[in-house]
């Protein structure tokens, strides 16, 4: 991996990282909001012992790094270490910063932004902050069993034995900040940009094509096709766009060719000429 792209990779883990212990501390611990995962854990450990959470994460990490090393390997490993480091000095960093609220909705919604924008952070770029992620790329390729599912349920777990300290109410305030937070994560991974892809299959393949790049500015992809039932052979057409062109794509189609097919469908990114470049 080229220098440049290690000291991005580092650096953006260490932003994220930062977001997500100060949120952790200003938000979270001030609010008695737990967490999922090994981060819950150190949360709960903090309220009940008051143990600060950047050691409760190394101390919990710890056993969860042998097994990855074992399973995983040391190369897979390298960044999981290192993002779990950077968490524990965040955490240990912003201990004392403290934003009591009187609103418990607001404040899942502070605290899932900033753990999102913050994991979100560190995945695009390739990062981990270690914790239920080692258990359940463990699982993942052991069993075959998809990530997802696995941190789910140990989220689950997490939100359990918060009850056992947290009222019912403020472990579910809790799981609203869990959904936000998994809901930024998806914005800031997949990009905040939306465009449109649209597939088209017709007999005038080459004139909706020349309208498309003359009018529109967008490339096409033809391809030739054959229709199943009818076993004739007509064109076929693939063109990406923005949103705001999707209702000029659709009528520039069928002034056209009124008995084209057509499908639109949802892109979240997209990289290369007329787009956002890698």
């Amino acid at each position: 991996m080229a220098t440049w792209m290690i000291l991005k990779r580092g650096t953006a883990i260490l932003l994220g990282t930062a977001l997500i212990g100060f949120g952790i501390n200003y938000l979270n611990i001030a609010n008695n909001l737990a967490e999922g995962g090994v981060t819950g854990l150190s949360i709960l450990i903090k309220l009940a012992l008051n143990v600060n959470p950047g050691l409760s994460v190394i101390l919990i990490n710890i056993p969860l790094f042998v097994l990855g090393y074992m399973f995983l390997g040391a190369r897979d490993m390298a960044w999981t270490i290192y993002g779990t480091l950077c968490l524990s000095g965040a955490l240990w960093l912003f201990d004392g910063y403290r934003l009591p609220m009187d609103d418990l909705l607001l404040t899942a919604a502070y605290a899932g932004a900033c753990m999102g924008l913050g994991l979100g952070v560190i995945f695009r770029n390739g990062g981990t902050t270690g914790g239920v992620d080692i258990i359940a790329r463990i699982v993942n390729k052991r069993f075959g069993i998809g990530m997802g599912v696995s941190m789910f349920y140990a989220d689950l777990v997490v939100m359990g034995i918060s009850l056992i300290y947290l009222t019912q109410a403020q472990v579910m305030y809790t799981l609203v900040a869990v959904f936000i937070g998994a809901r930024v994560v998806d914005v800031v991974q997949q990009g905040a940009y939306r465009a449109k892809a649209v597939t088209v299959v017709s007999e005038c393949e080459e004139k909706i094509a020349e309208g498309i790049m003359k009018e529109l500015n967008r490339g096409v992809t033809i391809m030739k096709s054959m229709g199943g039932y009818t076993r004739k052979e007509r064109g076929f057409l693939y063109v990406v766009c923005s949103r705001s062109q999707i209702v000029r794509v659709k009528n520039l189609i069928y002034e056209r060719d009124p008995r084209a097919f057509v499908t639109v469908t949802d892109v979240h990114e997209v990289i290369g000429e007329g787009f956002r470049r890698a």
